[in-house]
């Protein structure tokens, strides 16, 4: 088998291999901030750490580079927690295991957390690999940055010293971001009621849809993938309505910023009612895969018998069609694309968590716009869909983004380097999803930032994958920055 630190750049590798032993999902960082301190100290490389647990490393410049202008490089140290439901891992507990696929690496049943650990590996190769040549570098690492940007919310002012800023953070090699979306978390409850199960209840299914592909609620919102809960909704208030069913649970997504691949229901019916059942899920499967075969290839709805001691109680009659017109009726996706790039999403929303907690239901959108009134209007139709279903909502995590500026003195210097080693000019765009760099200008406004990255399919899912040649090509032209660094003002 070939080991990922046979390939190139190798110090790159090495250190993405080590991340990989790491659990290091969002709000359980301890163990990687351990690596990063320990790998600082290893290397005689400054080291701080701040209140929220913002990690910044500084290394002075290559000899004869001193008057290079200093350069920070950013990257966010958690990962996105997704497996298979087949998969058995621990997050907290269980090395991600990665494999080479070709052309591509991947992981086994689990999110890889290329995103962003390519990007962290990255940086911290700057800073020990000898064949670098580089001016003064700080690496600014943040956490928990998959979760509200946690560590870009909490940077205090005054810490960093550069004038300039790579964000590691972006997905598609050859593509030079410079503009990113704002977003807002948007939580949504009501109450609801149970009953006994009916007497002539007596069959009780868990019914699963699953097999969709998933992926980044931001980057991937535009491609047309299913929605399990929305999906699994939609049979419920579409086919299923002229069946007496009870429904005892429904659930589906584990992250609001992912697309939900899974969604789950239990409910109870009389077992004379079951052939039919069985026959609209068929009707209902062929449907989605005639709907969705070119995007949803492997997309399952399955019911499987379980025991009535499974299911205690069924929501009343009332209430389970107030949640299913509830969820059916939701927003989500695509709302407006880009009048001045029209292949870039301009405002979308995911719903990406359903859950059943006591006596309430629970969803969890993530909004994102490029353009902050845009996304207070998608905030209103939050609102006014929990109020039509007296629902109680909360709003929180708000951040705008980050603004373009095509004047940037470091997008040149990256866009130019890119055109002379690559002999092609790179695509100058902005980003779906949010990037920290809209976050740092609060407490530093001079920042002059862009944002590069290798290609990365389906993060946030276990389909995610990083592709070899594009690692390369993205290190040869970060280390080309780096060393004519001299050519910003």
């Amino acid at each position: 088998m070939i080991m990922l630190t046979s390939l190139k750049p190798n110090s790159l590798w090495v250190i993405f291999n080590q991340i990989c032993q790491i659990p290091h999902p969002s709000h359980h960082e301890q163990m990687i901030t351990k690596y990063l301190v320990d790998f600082a100290n290893r290397h005689k490389i400054e080291c701080h750490l701040d209140k929220v647990g913002n990690v910044l490393l500084r290394k002075p410049a290559t000899n004869g580079m001193e008057h290079i202008p200093s350069i920070a490089l950013q990257a966010h140290m958690d990962m996105v927690p997704q497996k298979n439901e087949e998969t058995q891992h621990d997050f907290l507990v269980d090395p991600i295991k990665p494999y080479i696929d070709g052309e591509w690496v991947k992981a086994k049943g689990t999110t890889l957390g290329a995103d962003n650990g390519v990007g962290l590996a990255s940086a911290l190769a700057v800073l020990i690999d000898p064949e670098v040549e580089h001016g003064p570098i700080e690496v600014l690492i943040t956490v928990s940055e998959e979760t509200g940007m946690v560590g870009a919310f909490g940077l205090q002012p005054n810490w960093l010293q550069s004038h300039y800023l790579i964000n590691t953070d972006s997905e598609d090699e050859g593509e030079i971001f410079t503009g990113c979306a704002g977003g807002v978390d948007f939580k949504s409850t009501f109450a609801i009621n149970y009953a006994v199960i009916p007497e002539v209840h007596d069959t009780f299914l868990r019914l699963s849809l699953k097999g969709l592909k998933g992926g980044h609620s931001g980057c991937d919102i535009h491609l047309g993938r299913g929605n399990a809960i929305k999906l699994l909704v939609r049979f419920f208030a579409e086919y299923a309505q002229e069946i007496n069913f009870r429904l005892a649970d429904f659930y589906g997504g584990s992250l609001r910023n992912a697309i939900p691949r899974e969604a789950f229901a239990e409910i109870s019916l009389n077992r004379q009612d079951l052939a039919k059942f069985q026959s609209l899920i068929t009707q209902y499967h062929q449907v989605l895969e005639s709907e969705l075969n070119h995007v949803e290839p492997s997309i399952q709805f399955i019911a499987t018998e379980i025991s009535q001691d499974k299911l205690k109680r069924v929501l009343n009659a009332d209430h389970q069609q107030k949640l299913i017109n509830w969820l059916n009726s939701a927003p989500n996706g695509v709302i407006r694309m880009c009048d001045n790039m029209p292949t870039v999403v301009e405002t979308s929303l995911n719903l990406g968590i359903v859950d059943i907690k006591e006596n309430q239901i629970s969803a969890y959108f993530l909004i994102r716009s490029q353009v902050d009134s845009a996304k207070d209007a998608v905030v209103a139709t939050l609102i006014s869909h929990s109020q039509l279903a007296n629902a109680n909502y909360e709003i929180s995590g708000g951040y705008s983004g980050w603004t373009p500026n095509l004047d940037s003195q470091l997008l040149k210097l990256a866009e130019g380097k890119y055109n002379q080693i690559f002999a092609q000019k790179a695509k100058i765009m902005i980003i779906h999803a949010g990037l920290e760099c809209g976050l740092f200008t609060k407490h530093y406004p001079h920042l002059d930032m862009i944002s590069i990255g290798p290609t990365i399919v389906s993060p946030h899912s276990p389909d995610e994958k990083v592709n070899i040649q594009s690692v390369e090509k993205y290190w040869s032209l970060l280390c080309a920055i780096l060393k004519s660094a001299d050519q910003l003002k």
